[in-house]
């Protein structure tokens, strides 16, 4: 069963490279939106115990069910096993999806202006874009890229090398409910506890590994600078409240020598950050595809690893029989 594994990661990670995300095709991670959505309608009260409720009920059946289509599939045919495995490797990466909606908002500045270059940036992150100069667009357009290199694509990719798309299911549903209900406010400072908390663990190991990973990668290509990435993952990697959130986004202002974050608006309310990365040079429309060279380099590295290391376990099996 491991050699049908890694090929179905393997493949899973081609097709995402390749296809990406088409908003057209039904997304699993889209219904477990809509599930979060409709249990929070009906569970919903100030209170931790309610939340948990929601974890348990969101990564039960999400996991259960992918868990159940992967095993019909593997007992009518190993081959449709492979190919169900690898499609639902393909649904829980984002490498293609995030370089084309990163790739959107440099393409509305420079066709559309400024206001459409606004517009599209708010369709990926949570922050306020009303007013933001065209240094904060891109500001914000690789801190996107850089954050969600870990969450869309590294940790997923390892969760899914470990325990295939039911391990990779569990994760992204989490992630999921952390993005919807994990925000310190009033309505869900207790609701969204657990699943601010569960989402934080399970990022804790690969946000740590996406920065080492993009440190290796700007090590290696020229155009990069691998020696400061290192020194401003060091010094700037708990620059957030969040202690994950700050990992990526460290190694690669530093591998760009930009500086990234500070305060950023939020529901018309300035929220105080500190900066990561020095301002050795000032960000340019052309350091978001530098942002997509570093996302690419990570992901093949990371998919690298984690095929090496699945195929040392069946030959170490192999050759304890």
């Amino acid at each position: 069963m491991l050699i049908y594994h890694v090929l179905a990661l393997i493949i899973g990670y081609v097709l995402d490279l390749i296809v990406g995300d088409p908003h057209f095709m039904p997304h699993p991670i889209r219904a477990v939106g809509s599930w979060i959505s409709y249990l929070e309608k009906k569970i919903y009260a100030d209170s931790r115990l309610r939340g948990l409720l929601l974890v348990v009920l969101v990564v039960i059946p999400s996991a259960l069910i992918t868990l159940l289509l992967i095993v019909f599939a593997y007992k009518i045919n190993a081959y449709l096993g492979v190919i169900v495995e690898a499609v639902l490797t393909c649904y829980f990466l984002a490498t293609k999806s995030l370089m084309v909606e990163s790739k959107a908002v440099v393409d509305a500045l420079n066709n559309d202006g400024i206001v459409a270059a606004r517009k599209s940036l708010s369709m990926i992150v949570g922050r306020d874009t009303e007013d933001l100069s065209e240094e904060g667009i891109l500001k914000a357009t690789v801190e996107t890229v850089a954050e969600n290199s870990s969450d869309g694509v590294i940790a997923p990719l390892i969760y899914m090398a470990i325990g295939g798309p039911v391990l990779g299911i569990i994760y992204k549903a989490c992630n999921t409910m952390d993005s919807m209900v994990g925000y310190h406010n009033d309505r869900y400072e207790n609701f969204g506890f657990f699943a601010a908390k569960t989402d934080d663990v399970l990022n804790f190991i690969p946000s740590r590994l996406c920065a080492i990973l993009t440190i290796i990668v700007s090590c290696i290509l020229s155009s990069f600078d691998g020696k400061n990435a290192y020194k401003m993952w060091r010094r700037d990697r708990f620059n957030h409240k969040s202690k994950n959130s700050a990992q990526s986004e460290s190694a690669y202002a530093g591998a760009m020598s930009i500086r990234l974050a500070g305060d950023a608006s939020y529901f018309g309310k300035i929220v105080k950050k500190p900066y990561i990365g020095d301002d050795i040079k000032k960000i340019e429309i052309k350091d978001v595809k530098r942002s997509h060279i570093l996302l690419y380099g990570t992901s093949i590295l990371c998919e690298v690893l984690c095929t090496a290391v699945i195929f040392i376990i069946i030959k170490l099996h192999m050759t304890s029989l």
